[in-house]
């Protein structure tokens, strides 16, 4: 049993509140800095998570959702 991979997460900026809608994720690596388009604030992961997408996101980076492990671990 196999679920689809969602290749796009909703960000919220953890600075400003800015809400960015379907961003595509990197497939093969976890995006560890993300750029806000809107503060210009440079985001990290929450310690802990692998990528902003998992700290930040409305979906899991795919190689969580792949996997359920990260791919810096």
């Amino acid at each position: 049993m196999s679920e689809t991979i969602q290749p796009t997460s909703t960000l919220t900026c953890p600075q400003c509140g800015a809400v960015h809608r379907d961003m595509m994720m990197p497939t093969d690596a976890c995006q560890f800095f993300w750029d806000c388009p809107t503060c210009a604030a440079i985001i990290k992961p929450q310690p802990g998570d692998c990528c902003v997408f998992c700290s930040y996101g409305t979906v899991a980076c795919p190689p969580i959702q792949a996997q359920g492990g990260c791919c810096a671990g």
